[in-house]
């Protein structure tokens, strides 16, 4: 049995505990956009929950750098994760730290082979909903023109948005409302690409098991009629020869 690297180790044992960082980073993200107007101290508890969540995901990118065996390959082959890590940095923004503490939990997710792509689907979708969500209507109830002001109002444009219908009846006003409606319908038409890729794929591996079984049991009929056939062949020579007798 291969060995497993440090690298390796330290990524399976810190899944799980930073999976867990992300669900408390969703609940300190939501609650003061939630429960509206917050107190002060609840806002700044939130927020320091939040940069220390980030922290945390910061920590595990320079720790699996560490342990890496080519550390110049694990930044290229994880740029992505480099640029959550240092996007929160460049401007201290609340959008910015949920853009990228959800591109870490979603790098991580991967690498756990258990988890399955359905679930990972639904675990994506359901995400995208309540972030999307939470973040439109945290920029969007304070503009003057603004029409989403509730969080059943933000629920609904979330989901006709990312199921690409858009009624019209709720739409963002403001330029960074607007940039995360890009981001749904983006994700939205890449997580239906996802499902309907499965479905076929699912589809295709039934047909081509039933055709091997067919194939299987036509081959297995050919070979017992080629034995019939020799076991004929030697009972009317045994027959002839008896009668020559």
């Amino acid at each position: 049995m291969k060995e497993q690297t440090p690298q390796v180790r330290w990524e399976r044992r810190t899944q799980r505990p930073l999976l867990a960082l992300a669900v408390l980073f969703a609940v300190a993200y939501a609650v003061p956009i939630v429960v509206s107007p917050a107190s002060p101290s609840l806002t700044l508890a939130c927020t320091a929950v939040e940069w220390a969540v980030w922290g945390a995901f910061a920590v595990d990118y320079l720790v699996r750098l560490v342990l890496a065996e080519d550390r110049r390959r694990f930044v290229r082959t994880h740029w992505l994760d480099l640029c959550a890590v240092v996007l929160p940095l460049i401007q201290p923004l609340r959008l910015l730290r949920l853009v990228s503490t959800l591109v870490l939990v979603q790098r991580r997710a991967r690498m756990a082979s258990q988890i399955r792509l359905t679930t990972y689907v639904a675990g994506a979708v359901v995400g995208l909903l309540m972030f999307g969500s939470l973040a439109v209507l945290s920029v969007e109830r304070e503009s003057a023109d603004g029409n989403i002001r509730t969080l059943g109002d933000a629920v609904w444009w979330s989901f006709t948005t990312m199921t690409t219908v858009g009624y019209g009846d709720h739409a963002p006003t403001t330029g960074l409302g607007r940039m995360i409606a890009v981001g749904l319908m983006l994700s939205g038409i890449a997580l239906l690409g996802v499902v309907t890729a499965n479905i076929a794929a699912w589809f295709i591996a039934r047909f081509e098991k039933d055709d091997v079984e067919e194939r299987r049991q036509t081959e297995a009929i050919r070979l017992l009629t080629d034995e019939v056939r020799a076991l004929r062949a030697e009972v009317a020579a045994l027959q002839e020869g008896s009668v020559r007798q």
